[in-house]
């Protein structure tokens, strides 16, 4: 079997077991992303990483693109730069269980270091978790542990707070609960609404979920019994203001 590869270096065919060869022998460290809609935090961060040379420079990749619905924008996106993608949507299993144990069983392929959530919209078990601990990350927008859960921006608002943001984390069985990694911190100002504020913590996520990526395939930010660790450095350019 050969698979064609088309990305903005050129296309061509390679066989299947060359394909899985690259990633199972190569000291480059792979990033599988999870994403249920457009993506555009992946986008970013995929953007991040060719003006970075994350390939080049500090040996990462995205490995793959894997998405719990067909209809995800983001897989578009993902197949127009030459990733590999593939879909395993809950829709098709009969339990949780059943469906991420099709999930590992998909994102084992492409040998993982490091799962990074953007916009994956289902919320993983213990079982998925542990299977991966330490090694997966998401982004939530809002400055935990304030507002966990859904509607941050309208709960945000309802609050009256002054400031608002986003965190990254590392996950864990709690949701939102995982030992926080970085933020970045907007202000509410006068007249804002849900979507004026959304607009203003995603223009922050842009900038933050990259560089904690970066920073954690390079193994510079850890967890490490239950808790982030970092050195001096890291922890400056993971506190955005």
């Amino acid at each position: 079997m050969t698979i064609k590869v088309v990305s903005r270096w050129g296309s061509g065919t390679i066989s299947k077991l060359i394909y899985k060869s690259i990633f199972a022998m190569t000291s480059t460290k792979n990033i599988v992303v999870l994403i249920s809609g457009r993506g555009s935090n992946f986008k970013a961060m995929y953007e991040v990483a060719c003006a970075e040379q994350w390939v080049q420079k500090i040996g990462a990749r995205f490995s793959a693109v894997i998405s719990n619905r067909p209809d995800a924008g983001g897989l578009s996106f993902a197949q127009e730069v030459g990733l590999p993608t593939r879909v395993v949507d809950h829709k098709a299993y009969e339990s949780r269980e059943d469906f991420e144990k099709e999930l590992i069983r998909v994102c084992d392929e492409f040998h993982p270091d490091l799962i990074v959530l953007a916009g994956f919209m289902r919320v993983l078990t213990p079982y998925f978790v542990n299977h991966y601990e330490g090694k997966i990350l998401n982004i939530h927008p809002a400055l935990l542990p304030m507002f966990p859960g859904l509607h941050t921006h309208e709960r945000a608002l309802e609050a009256g707070i002054r400031i608002h943001g986003v965190t990254v984390h590392f996950v864990s069985s709690v949701l939102d609960g995982g030992s926080i990694i970085g933020q970045a911190a907007v202000p509410v100002l006068a007249g804002d609404d849900p979507d004026t504020l959304a607009s203003r913590v995603l223009k922050q996520e842009h900038i933050l979920y990259p560089r904690a990526v970066k920073l954690v395939i390079q193994g510079k930010v850890k967890l490490q019994d239950g808790k982030t660790v970092m050195d001096f450095d890291a922890s400056k350019e993971l506190a955005i203001f």
